[in-house]
Protein backbone atom coordinates (compact mmCIF):
# COMPACT_ATOMS: atom_id res chain seq x y z
CA UNK A 1 0.00 0.00 0.00
CA UNK A 2 1.21 3.28 -0.56
CA UNK A 3 1.47 6.09 2.47
CA UNK A 4 -1.39 7.90 2.83
CA UNK A 5 -1.87 11.15 4.10
CA UNK A 6 -4.36 12.30 6.78
CA UNK A 7 -6.38 14.49 4.62
CA UNK A 8 -6.31 10.67 2.27
CA UNK A 9 -7.94 8.92 5.11
CA UNK A 10 -10.25 11.09 6.36
CA UNK A 11 -11.92 11.96 2.86
CA UNK A 12 -12.08 8.12 1.84
CA UNK A 13 -14.63 7.34 4.24
CA UNK A 14 -17.84 6.55 2.81
CA UNK A 15 -20.01 5.06 5.84
CA UNK A 16 -19.96 8.07 8.30
CA UNK A 17 -20.94 11.49 7.89
CA UNK A 18 -17.88 14.09 6.99
CA UNK A 19 -17.82 15.07 10.74
CA UNK A 20 -17.55 12.08 11.86
CA UNK A 21 -14.63 11.41 9.91
CA UNK A 22 -13.05 14.50 10.58
CA UNK A 23 -13.12 13.55 14.42
CA UNK A 24 -11.68 10.13 14.42
CA UNK A 25 -8.52 9.03 15.95
CA UNK A 26 -6.16 8.31 13.10
CA UNK A 27 -3.61 5.72 14.03
CA UNK A 28 -0.48 7.08 16.01
CA UNK A 29 2.53 7.12 14.05
CA UNK A 30 1.28 6.97 10.78
CA UNK A 31 4.57 8.09 9.11
CA UNK A 32 6.56 5.30 10.38
CA UNK A 33 3.85 2.77 9.26
CA UNK A 34 5.12 -0.34 7.09
CA UNK A 35 3.39 0.48 4.15
CA UNK A 36 4.86 -1.68 2.03
CA UNK A 37 3.82 -4.64 3.98
CA UNK A 38 0.28 -3.65 4.56
CA UNK A 39 -2.71 -4.39 1.80
CA UNK A 40 -5.46 -1.98 3.97
CA UNK A 41 -4.48 0.13 7.16
CA UNK A 42 -6.48 -1.01 9.69
CA UNK A 43 -6.67 0.43 13.60
CA UNK A 44 -8.90 0.94 16.71
CA UNK A 45 -9.18 3.95 18.62
CA UNK A 46 -7.38 3.12 21.94
CA UNK A 47 -9.81 6.10 23.71
CA UNK A 48 -12.84 3.92 21.73
CA UNK A 49 -12.54 0.54 21.60
CA UNK A 50 -15.27 -0.14 20.21
CA UNK A 51 -14.71 2.13 17.63
CA UNK A 52 -11.94 0.41 14.34
CA UNK A 53 -11.40 1.96 11.26
CA UNK A 54 -10.23 0.38 7.33
CA UNK A 55 -9.15 2.17 4.69
CA UNK A 56 -8.10 0.29 0.97
CA UNK A 57 -8.29 0.48 -2.55
CA UNK A 58 -11.52 -0.68 -3.81
CA UNK A 59 -12.93 -0.16 -6.77
CA UNK A 60 -9.77 1.73 -8.35
CA UNK A 61 -10.40 4.23 -5.13
CA UNK A 62 -9.47 4.56 -1.47
CA UNK A 63 -12.75 3.69 0.52
CA UNK A 64 -12.74 3.91 4.14
CA UNK A 65 -15.06 2.67 6.41
CA UNK A 66 -15.86 2.88 10.21
CA UNK A 67 -16.48 -0.35 11.99
CA UNK A 68 -17.94 -1.02 15.37
CA UNK A 69 -16.24 -4.03 17.47
CA UNK A 70 -19.07 -6.43 19.11
CA UNK A 71 -18.31 -6.52 23.33
CA UNK A 72 -16.03 -9.22 24.24
CA UNK A 73 -18.28 -12.35 24.70
CA UNK A 74 -18.01 -14.82 27.45
CA UNK A 75 -15.57 -16.97 25.46
CA UNK A 76 -12.85 -18.80 27.21
CA UNK A 77 -10.07 -17.93 26.11
CA UNK A 78 -9.48 -21.72 25.10
CA UNK A 79 -11.87 -21.16 22.05
CA UNK A 80 -10.26 -20.24 19.02
CA UNK A 81 -11.97 -18.32 15.85
CA UNK A 82 -10.65 -17.46 12.31
CA UNK A 83 -10.19 -14.02 11.28
CA UNK A 84 -12.97 -13.74 7.50
CA UNK A 85 -10.35 -11.87 5.83
CA UNK A 86 -6.75 -13.68 6.62
CA UNK A 87 -8.15 -16.91 8.17
CA UNK A 88 -5.39 -16.38 11.00
CA UNK A 89 -6.98 -18.57 14.21
CA UNK A 90 -6.21 -16.54 16.96
CA UNK A 91 -7.46 -17.34 20.51
CA UNK A 92 -8.56 -15.35 23.81
CA UNK A 93 -10.54 -12.22 21.79
CA UNK A 94 -8.00 -12.12 19.01
CA UNK A 95 -10.75 -12.14 16.58
CA UNK A 96 -13.96 -10.19 17.28
CA UNK A 97 -16.70 -9.40 15.17
CA UNK A 98 -16.66 -6.26 13.09
CA UNK A 99 -19.87 -4.31 12.08
CA UNK A 100 -20.01 -1.87 9.50
CA UNK A 101 -23.23 0.30 8.33
CA UNK A 102 -23.92 0.16 5.17
CA UNK A 103 -23.91 3.05 2.38
CA UNK A 104 -26.47 5.07 0.79
CA UNK A 105 -30.15 4.27 1.69
CA UNK A 106 -29.54 0.66 3.25
CA UNK A 107 -27.38 2.80 5.80
CA UNK A 108 -30.02 5.21 6.50
CA UNK A 109 -32.53 2.42 7.78
CA UNK A 110 -30.09 1.08 10.07
CA UNK A 111 -28.39 -2.22 7.98
CA UNK A 112 -25.06 -3.31 8.88
CA UNK A 113 -22.55 -6.05 7.57
CA UNK A 114 -20.33 -7.97 9.86
CA UNK A 115 -17.46 -10.27 9.81
CA UNK A 116 -15.24 -11.78 12.38
CA UNK A 117 -11.81 -9.79 11.79
CA UNK A 118 -8.19 -9.72 13.57
CA UNK A 119 -8.97 -7.54 16.96
CA UNK A 120 -5.74 -5.60 16.00
CA UNK A 121 -6.88 -5.75 12.02
CA UNK A 122 -3.18 -6.43 11.26
CA UNK A 123 -3.81 -9.15 8.87
CA UNK A 124 -1.59 -8.07 6.46
CA UNK A 125 1.08 -8.25 9.08
CA UNK A 126 0.11 -11.88 9.87
CA UNK A 127 0.20 -13.27 6.50
CA UNK A 128 3.52 -11.60 5.48
CA UNK A 129 4.99 -13.01 8.97
CA UNK A 130 6.10 -9.91 10.25
CA UNK A 131 3.73 -10.46 13.43
CA UNK A 132 2.58 -13.44 14.90
CA UNK A 133 -0.39 -14.76 16.86
CA UNK A 134 0.42 -16.71 20.12
CA UNK A 135 -1.52 -19.33 18.62
CA UNK A 136 1.56 -19.94 16.16
CA UNK A 137 0.77 -20.80 12.39
CA UNK A 138 -1.41 -23.05 10.67
CA UNK A 139 0.42 -24.58 7.70
CA UNK A 140 -0.58 -24.39 4.56
CA UNK A 141 0.26 -24.78 0.72
CA UNK A 142 -0.67 -21.37 -0.11
CA UNK A 143 2.30 -19.16 -1.29
CA UNK A 144 2.86 -15.88 0.31
CA UNK A 145 1.41 -14.00 -2.60
CA UNK A 146 -1.66 -16.53 -3.19
CA UNK A 147 -2.16 -15.77 0.30
CA UNK A 148 -1.92 -12.11 0.07
CA UNK A 149 -4.52 -12.89 -2.97
CA UNK A 150 -6.89 -14.58 -0.94
CA UNK A 151 -7.07 -11.91 1.58
CA UNK A 152 -7.26 -9.22 -0.85
CA UNK A 153 -10.20 -10.86 -2.72
CA UNK A 154 -12.07 -11.38 0.99
CA UNK A 155 -11.52 -8.01 1.60
CA UNK A 156 -12.85 -6.44 -1.41
CA UNK A 157 -16.33 -8.70 -1.17
CA UNK A 158 -16.21 -7.06 2.61
CA UNK A 159 -16.35 -3.75 0.84
CA UNK A 160 -18.61 -4.50 -1.78
CA UNK A 161 -21.12 -5.38 0.42
CA UNK A 162 -20.70 -2.34 2.39
CA UNK A 163 -21.00 -0.12 -0.69
CA UNK A 164 -23.47 -1.42 -2.70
Amino acid sequence: MKPLSERDIRSSFVNCSKGEAQRLKLPAGLDELPWPDLDFLGWRDPGAPERAYLVADHDGRLVGVALRAAAAGARGFTARSICSLCLTTRTGGGVVLMSARRTGAAGRGGNSVGQYLCSDLACSLYIRGRKQSAEGVLRESLSREEKIARTLANLDAFLTTITR
